[in-house]
């Protein structure tokens, strides 16, 4: 129901299609837990050579994601975390690092004071967890307050209705921080509704160039933070594992962000 999570797929697909030997079966829990727990059980039955799984949510998928491991099936963990060590490699950027350096961004933009709407992704979920509290842990020690803070389970028609809420209860509202671009666009369209949009900033993170990228190209966002989708490099583990070669725990992406300003030049690193 995402457009970052149709892009992981495509990502994944398009660099298992250049090895002619790999098989991917997709399986889509249509962000149900129980659903995506029954996958992964019927994956084990199958006894299939590789899992790679993105959790809707870290507890409720442990246990499945322990026992395929545990049955001798390694298991590539995308994205989104599980709770302990039970599985063979984890990938993903630095959601804690991404919110950080929106927060910085914003306080820099803003010059240390402001009214900010926050629009949080799933906060039962890892990344929404991170996101969040990078960017507090960022903005901490400024005037900037978080005036009001939704949970828009990473959903653009959820963000339009908090938005619309946000606007109803506050007249001075300098810039809307979204953990995902389409809560920011979502936001942005409810602002726009209001007659709103011009006077606060919109800020997301993904930087699909097809999304976030094109967004700020279109004056929309203010800012997108990249989240890479690790699609590409599930299947290059994965091939690795195959050969018996040794894969490390955790792989780290690498993450940009784009501004009106440096869009052009491909973006920039974030700074450690």
């Amino acid at each position: 129901g995402e457009p970052w999570r149709v892009q992981m797929n495509a990502d994944v697909k398009k660099a298992a299609d250049e090895h002619a030997e790999v098989t991917v079966v997709f399986k889509d829990a249509q962000n149900d837990n129980l659903r995506q727990r029954a996958h992964l059980e019927e994956f084990v039955r199958a006894g299939v050579d590789l899992i790679i799984v993105s959790p809707k949510e870290a507890a409720p998928l442990t246990a499945p994601v322990r026992d395929a491991y545990k049955n001798g099936i390694p298991v590539i963990v995308l994205d989104r975390r599980v709770l302990g060590e039970d599985y063979t490699c984890f990938i993903g950027a630095d959601n804690k690092k991404i919110g950080a350096a929106a927060g910085r961004w914003v306080v820099k933009k803003l010059g240390g004071k402001g009214s900010i709407v926050e629009l949080k992704g799933l906060m039962t979920s890892t990344p929404g967890q991170d996101r969040h509290s990078g960017f507090r842990d960022a903005i901490k020690g400024s005037n900037m307050s978080v005036t009001f803070e939704a949970d828009m389970k990473w959903l653009e028609p959820n963000a339009r209705k908090e938005m619309e809420s946000a606007l109803a209860r506050f007249s001075d509202i300098d810039l809307v921080y979204a953990h995902n671009d389409p809560g920011a666009h979502g936001a942005y369209l409810a602002a726009r509704a209001a007659g709103r949009e011009k006077k606060m900033l919109f800020i997301g993170i993904d930087a699909l160039p097809q999304e976030g990228q094109m967004y700020v190209r279109q004056g929309i966002l203010a800012a997108s933070f990249e989240y890479p989708t690790g699609g590409r490099e599930a299947i290059e583990m994965a091939l690795k594992i195959f050969r018996g070669e040794k894969v490390p725990k955790e792989i780290t992406l690498s993450s940009r962000f784009f501004t009106p300003e440096n869009i052009d030049k491909g973006g920039e690193v974030l700074a450690d």
